[in-house]
């Protein structure tokens, strides 16, 4: 319970989301409240609140992402349009609002879009199923959402003019600080934490377009944050660069200030020029092809994922059934509850459900606090809504429960803008939701388990075998190709990253076999003492400058 309820240090970038949402919803909102249109405001939200999604990608993926993001919105919320003022039946929008949230947390697990995740989804579409409608009215409501959307988009993108390598640079600067850590306290922790650090730097590098001067400079430094990494790695135990100046590049790397450009590490202008192909690689149309491959195969049978999209569609189907039985007129609340439950695997999910309760339970009292001062006027209702949504953001990287504090009084003032309900009742039904949605939604995660869990450890185990071999292969070839020991490389420390997250998961489920651990273990050991030949193969070889690698 203490490490649930535990707060955090916020996320390095919780301005970002923050403010690029309060932006995006307020602009929409003053401008309904000056045409005396508030009741309007439900479906302008959603699209201002796809300003919420990728601030962590660079900006040529966001501007994809987003655009996805804006066109998944608006999708759900015309399929919930459509079926509100199609049916007055209770059941049937428990249902479509069931199946909406299972097909929604599906595409966000398989796409891995981020933080906020399928909730900001399933909120959206389960309460425009609950709210009053009128088919000819549908098209104006759905163009509003697009029209947000496409404001929520230049906000997001928009930073781009003035600091364009930004995420790039956080997430490099995020790389050295996870290497400097594990230099300073060797360890099976620190360890991964490093690798899925660089990992994920080297994923923010190689999607970019063209390399530019900063961005080289800004591989560099990831090939210093690796190379700390593979030497501390290796087996006479000896240590690569200085935590602490990696703490400085780091630092130096956050600033607005120009990147620093470190001494070539051994090997750099080798790996450089194996960097350049993996880019053009990852660029050309069979890049292209492995991409949606691998998004097709996260949604064939045997995935992974399919039995938590089980979960929530039973757990939202029965969460509603439940709150409709026991008196709420609109149970949306219940089905957004019971989405919000579930993570990766029981434990998490266990967490987040007492979470959830707890931060709704406590963010109801703060309604019951505020609805007097929101209803002064118009123009203060609009207000507390802005302020609320800063705070949720702002408040919802220290903890999830803290986030819910805020989540939950804006939620029920949006209620508000089309039009008074008693206090009493809102604060009745939301909580009856919340402890029905949860309820619910833990006994669902009991009912179907995840078998596949164990079953993703074993594919992670043979890839990395797999990967690991490759890179032997070529380790013992006379004069490797660089470009493809470069591929090899990555991709080794690609599988070591998913074996991990993977035995993580599998470790937090239920109703398992036994899972192979001294496996595991091994294969990480012999991964990394593989990527460590690597690195000492490169930093042996020299390679004039190509392609305008160096």
């Amino acid at each position: 319970m203490t490490g649930t309820f535990r707060l955090r240090s916020p996320a390095e970038t919780w301005y970002e989301p923050a403010l690029s949402v309060v932006v995006a919803s307020a602009v929409p909102n003053l401008l309904l409240y000056s045409l005396d249109r508030l009741d309007l405001v439900m479906y302008t939200m959603a699209g201002s609140l796809c300003a919420l999604y990728g601030h962590n990608l660079p900006y040529a993926r966001r501007a994809h992402t987003v655009v996805r993001v804006v066109l998944g919105m608006v999708a759900g919320l015309a399929v919930a349009l459509l079926t509100a003022a199609s049916t007055d039946s209770t059941a049937v929008l428990i249902a479509v609002g069931a199946i909406l949230a299972a097909v929604q947390k599906t595409f966000c697990d398989a796409t891995r879009i981020g933080p906020p995740g399928n909730v900001i989804f399933s909120f959206v579409s389960s309460a425009a199923l609950f709210a009053p409608q009128d088919l000819g009215e549908v098209p104006g409501h759905l163009a509003l959402a697009l029209a947000a959307g496409a404001l929520s988009w230049l906000i997001t993108v928009g930073p781009a003019l003035w600091r364009r390598e930004g995420p790039e640079r956080r997430a490099a600067a995020r790389a050295l600080d996870a290497s400097a850590a594990y230099a300073a306290a060797p360890g099976h922790r620190t360890r991964h934490a490093a690798a899925a650090a660089v990992q994920a730097a080297w994923q923010s590098l190689l999607a970019t377009g063209r390399p530019t001067p900063v961005r080289q400079r800004l591989e560099r430094l990831v090939v210093h944050a690796e190379r700390a990494l593979a030497t501390i790695s290796a087996a006479d135990g000896s240590r690569g660069a200085d935590p602490e100046q990696l703490v400085r590049w780091a630092a130096r790397t956050r600033g607005r200030g120009p990147v620093p450009s470190p001494p070539p590490a051994p090997g750099t202008v080798d790996q450089l020029f194996g960097i350049d192909a993996e880019r053009a690689r990852l660029r050309n149309r069979r890049g292209r092809r492995e991409a949606r491959a691998r998004f097709l195969r996260a949604l064939a049978p045997g995935s992974p994922v399919l039995p938590i999209a089980f979960r929530t569609l039973a757990g939202c189907a029965l969460a509603g059934c439940l709150s409709s039985a026991v008196g709420v007129g609109r149970p949306y609340w219940a089905i957004v509850t019971a989405a919000a439950v579930y993570q990766p695997n029981v434990t998490q999910s266990w967490s987040r459900a007492l979470q959830r309760v707890f931060g709704n339970l406590v963010g109801v009292l703060v309604f019951a606090a505020v609805i007097p001062v929101a209803r002064l006027s118009p123009l203060a209702l609009v207000l507390c809504v802005l302020c609320f949504n800063f705070a949720a953001e702002a408040l919802i990287t220290r903890n999830y429960w803290l986030g819910s504090v805020a989540v939950t009084p804006m939620a029920l003032l949006i209620l508000e803008f089309a039009g008074s309900h008693p206090a009493w009742e809102l604060i009745r039904d939301r909580t009856l939701d919340t402890l029905v949605g949860a309820a619910a939604g833990l006994l669902a995660l009991f009912a179907v388990p995840n078998r596949r869990a164990g079953g993703r450890v074993e594919k992670a185990l043979a890839a990395t075998g797999e990967a690991r071999e490759r890179a032997e292969r070529l380790l013992a070839e006379p004069a490797a190709d660089p470009p493809a020991l470069e591929t090899a490389r990555r991709r080794l420390i690609s599988s070591l990253v998913e074996l991990r997250d993977a035995s993580d998961i599998a470790a937090g489920e239920w109703w398992q076999r036994a899972l192979p651990e001294e496996d595991m273990l091994a294969a990480e050991r012999a991964g990394h003492r593989t990527l460590a030949a690597t690195a000492r193969r490169q930093a042996l070889t020299t390679l004039p400058p190509a392609n305008g690698a160096v």
